[in-house]
């Protein structure tokens, strides 16, 4: 777990010191950022849908895609009652990183630590509803157009596509149906690139930022509310409701991770607050260093 979040830093670290030496150019990074956006996320996520489910995990499988999507509807909720006294560049950013969350790169690879291969299985199923909400209401969020224009936007948006085609490649898989080999290891290749690019632009934007305000109050209370009171919510509920101890603990340590790379890519796309958004990014990666052990730990203990 904290090799992962280290990892994230040095990459975030790396595009820093490229733009502060002049090497990484604003019109580089928004090029690079249209491409990780059209591209390299699309077919990470068609990726992530190649998991092989047996039938008697189907069950288990459909519980914690319930789950999950309880979660999202919880976050949904959460976003409806907070973040009201913040500026609007600022909200949409935060309602954004609650809705979305960096599950994707850091929660699988640590789901499968924490819980071994079962828990890669259920972490992959876990995200769909999440990919599902972040490139339908969380994309809506950040573009401004009419309503209609907005449904179309999402519904043609590259990464929503992916998501069909994940759909279809998996269960394809199910039946023994698998993608052509030349396909495969080009879809691969291309969603290998998709952590370090999407780290170097978010760098490449921090370095932009005033060192006096890079750790902004607004970005720290949403890191409690995203690393703290939402995992600690959730993981009451779950206890109440005596879910399966795996799938329970598995659905509270995905909630706990900091804010989504794509919070900033979104922002700086759709010439929202980029900088605060790499500020979120950042901060909560931060933060999350202590915090998920100690959700891991309490989880463990309840």
């Amino acid at each position: 777990m904290l090799s992962l979040q280290i990892e994230i830093f040095l990459l975030m670290l790396m595009g820093y010191v490229l733009a502060k030496k002049g090497y990484f150019s604003k019109q580089t990074r928004t090029q690079l950022t249209n491409i990780v956006l059209m591209v390299i996320l699309p077919c990470a996520i068609v990726k992530s849908f190649q998991v092989d489910i047996e039938e008697k995990l189907l069950k288990s499988c459909l519980f914690i895609l319930v789950i999950s999507f309880g979660i999202q509807m919880l976050y949904s909720l959460f976003n409806r009652l907070f973040y009201h006294k913040i500026d609007e560049d600022k909200r949409i950013c935060c309602q954004y990183g609650t809705m979305v969350s960096n599950a994707g790169f850091m929660g699988m690879p640590v789901a499968q630590g924490v819980f071994g291969s079962m828990g890669l299985l259920y972490a992959s199923i876990f995200l769909i509803p999440q990919r599902i909400f972040m490139w339908s209401a969380g994309l809506s969020l950040f573009a401004k157009e009419k309503t209609n224009h907005v449904l179309i936007q999402v519904l043609t948006h590259p990464c929503i596509i992916a998501i069909y085609i994940g759909v279809v490649v998996m269960i394809l898989q199910h039946f023994g149906i698998y993608l052509p080999t030349a396909i495969n290891r080009t879809i691969s290749a291309i969603a290998s690139c998709n952590t370090a690019i999407s780290m170097f632009v978010i760098g490449g934007i921090l370095s932009e930022v005033d060192k006096a305000s890079f750790f902004d109050k607004d970005a720290f209370v949403y890191s409690f509310y995203r690393l703290i009171l939402l995992p600690l919510t959730i993981l009451f509920i779950v206890r109440i409701l005596h879910i399966d101890a795996l799938p329970a603990n598995l659905c509270v340590l995905l909630s706990a991770m900091p804010a989504a790379s794509t919070t900033a890519m979104l922002a700086q796309k759709y010439n929202g607050n980029a900088i605060f958004a790499s500020k979120l990014v950042f901060v909560s990666t931060l933060l999350s260093l202590v915090t998920l052990p100690m959700i891991t730990v309490l989880f463990q203990m309840i």
